[in-house]
């Protein structure tokens, strides 16, 4: 019998409709446009706007749109893994909220929080039950509503990250297409150096953490960049050593979105020319787990059955890694 893999059979994505640009930001913070673009490459990202607007709400036209383009209803999906650093609330899972919202009445699922590496570490396990014959339709959601957890005066991070959501339906293939390795890492050493001080079990919410400002995304710049330039880079060019693959053999690369130059030093770690990186970070900005999606939804069109992919993340955590597929489509 033919080894089953775990093909991405369809993808789609969101982004709310307002658009913040860097120029709006210079009212906002002390920056400016070309020290945002030549920084990180951003020109623009999306925010969603609206009274009691959550994650599942970006998720819901990105899923029923996927949906649509499969030909399958919701009740034929088995499980949703939806990887988020901003769910709708502490608990339930987002992913039965979505599935309440969409009708996946069949489907079981829970979120999965790995920030900016999430949609990736999503596409590993959600891969797993596909490979394993346990299911047949796995949907990985990756998505955030950043602008939930962004400090609009800390110009450190509210030039970086937009919202959006994107998603990709899992199914089995036995003709060498889909899911063909993985390479996943975590360090908890990093932990300190992104992440959100307040509104957990160690800080739970009080008039003080809120007064404080503890409830948004911190980062330390300088240090995050030196991690990840590195560490993201190296795992893709790990994954294509242990498969084999020369830059040549590579149709695209796609990145998390998180920084252009983070982006170029991964292209060039890889031996890859800018005709074959995705990139529409000066679009969206840094959605975490809306990225690869988002990229992949974008770029749809331009891939072909069999072209050789290599997908890569950074994230908090520290969280990275990277995946080779083969698309199917």
């Amino acid at each position: 019998m033919s080894k089953i893999h775990a093909a991405i059979t369809a993808v789609n994505g969101y982004v709310p409709d307002y658009v913040l640009t860097n120029h709006e930001l210079e009212t906002m913070v002390d920056t400016n446009d070309e020290w945002i673009t030549s920084r990180t490459g951003i020109k623009e990202r999306r925010i969603l706007k609206g009274e009691g607007l959550g994650t599942s709400d970006m998720a819901v036209p990105a899923v029923e749109g996927l949906l649509k383009k499969r030909g399958i209803t919701a009740e034929e999906i088995d499980l949703i893994i939806f990887c988020t650093t901003t769910p709708d609330l502490p608990f339930p899972a987002t992913a039965n909220i979505l599935a309440h919202k969409i009708g996946a009445t069949k489907a079981w699922g829970y979120d999965l929080q790995a920030a900016c590496s999430g949609f990736l570490f999503g596409l590993a396990t959600g891969a797993q039950f596909i490979e394993s014959g346990k299911h047949t339709k796995v949907l990985v959601v990756g998505g955030d509503k950043m602008s939930s957890i962004i400090n609009y005066e800390d110009r450190a991070t509210c030039i970086i990250f937009g919202d959006g959501c994107g998603c990709a339906l899992l199914e089995p293939n036995t003709d060498g297409y889909g899911i063909m390795d993985s390479v996943l890492k975590s360090d908890g050493s990093g932990a300190h150096l992104l992440f959100q001080k307040s509104g957990g079990s160690v800080s739970p919410a009080s008039h003080e953490t809120v007064a404080a400002k503890e409830h948004y995304a911190y980062q330390e710049g300088q240090a995050v960049f030196k991690f990840a330039v590195t560490n993201m880079a190296d795992v893709a060019a790990e994954v294509m050593e242990r498969n084999s693959l020369t830059s040549d053999d590579i149709a695209w690369l796609v990145p998390h979105q998180a920084n252009k130059r983070i982006i170029d030093a991964t292209a060039s770690r890889t031996g890859l020319s800018a005709d074959k990186v995705v990139v529409n970070i000066e679009r969206y900005g840094n959605t975490t787990n809306g990225t690869i999606p988002l990229c992949l939804w974008e770029w749809e069109s331009k891939f072909k059955k069999g072209d050789n992919l290599i997908l890569a993340a950074f994230g908090g955590g520290f969280t990275w890694g990277s995946i080779y597929l083969k698309w199917a489509y």
